[in-house]
């Protein structure tokens, strides 16, 4: 797709390019990404119905709800037919549309994203102080992990242990040489691999 030229702004969602005189428009290129072109589209989009039939028909652990809904979800997110805006060029009237995300949390990659970087820029931003930091990282064994990922309060609960023993070994001694007065802050978040 070529760059906007002067007098011209190209949308690349239809490949449409609206000529507008000598009036240069600086937006750029804005492209339609596709989600239906890639191969773990066209995987979830053909096989969904039959692993959601397969596990009724088994009768064994039924598939969450939210898991059927986000990869439901997630066959309509960047999609026209499932709604769209439109928007328009302020510097030179052209028009495109820009389909609906998802906004899911776990499937679909562009949203999630999407989403992990605006709260990143968050967090760097507006939370997390100028000040030397250290990381910590709770490993659990595989077999521990299916208990909690389904269990919010047993997760929360083994997550304030974490935390309760990092805050006791860090406590500066009293009284001694060098202790510090510096607070501390936890910033706890999940991590939950696809090969789990």
């Amino acid at each position: 797709m070529p760059r906007s030229a002067p007098g011209r702004c190209v949308v690349g969602s239809a490949g449409h390019v609206a000529d507008h005189g000598a009036s240069e428009c600086a937006t750029g290129v804005y492209r339609r990404r596709r989600p239906e072109r890639t191969l773990a589209y066209q995987v979830v989009q053909g096989w969904l119905a039959t692993w959601l039939a397969h596990h009724e028909e088994l009768d064994a652990e039924s598939v969450p709800a939210y898991v059927e809904r986000e990869l439901s979800a997630y066959l309509e997110c960047g999609i026209l037919a499932h709604g769209f805006a439109r928007a328009r060029c302020a510097d030179c009237t052209a028009e495109f549309l820009v389909a609906y995300s998802c906004k899911g949390r776990g499937v679909c990659p562009s949203c999630t994203t999407k989403r992990m970087a605006a709260t990143a820029a968050h967090l760097v931003d507006s939370v997390i102080p100028r000040v030397p930091m250290r990381q910590w990282v709770l490993a659990l064994p595989k077999r521990l992990r299916p208990a909690l990922r389904n269990h919010a309060a047993l997760a929360t609960r083994v997550l304030r242990i974490f935390i309760g023993s990092i805050q006791r070994e860090l406590k500066p001694q009293r009284g001694g040489a060098g202790a510090c007065a510096a607070g501390r802050g936890e910033l706890p978040a999940a991590l939950r691999l696809i090969a789990e």
